[in-house]
């Protein structure tokens, strides 16, 4: 089982920045596993969850709209970590932050970190 534990998340202003962490670790079947992508989810209350940015292993990203040119994902293979790096924080940024990863063999889900942005 893979587990992907957050790191990051608190209480900021707006126009402040945060950076978020998220780390996998485990095993599969007591074999090691290979990540192929990493994802920020946001929810905010009463909404669905929504994709924030992506990042795959070879380093390809892609990024929500909302956050395009305010956000910075990055990934370290080597420590199966990815961050996200949130500048220009806005008040409609405020939610709980997931972090996702798949590969060949899982797909697993981290258990959130609340940011909140005052204005």
């Amino acid at each position: 089982q893979v587990q992907l534990v957050e790191s990051g998340g608190g209480l900021a202003q707006a126009g402040g920045s945060l950076r978020l962490s998220c780390v996998a670790s485990g095993s599969i079947n007591h074999n090691p596993f290979t990540i192929d992508t990493m994802a920020w989810y946001r929810q905010a209350p009463g909404k669905q969850r929504d994709l924030v940015a992506s990042i795959t292993s070879g380093g390809v990203t892609t990024y929500d709209d909302s956050v395009k040119g305010r956000c910075t994902i990055s990934i370290d293979n080597a420590k199966n970590t990815v961050y996200v790096q949130m500048n220009s924080l806005k008040p409609e940024d405020t939610a709980v932050y997931y972090c996702r990863a798949w590969g060949p063999a899982f797909g697993s889900w981290g258990r959130g970190t609340q940011v909140t942005v005052s204005s």
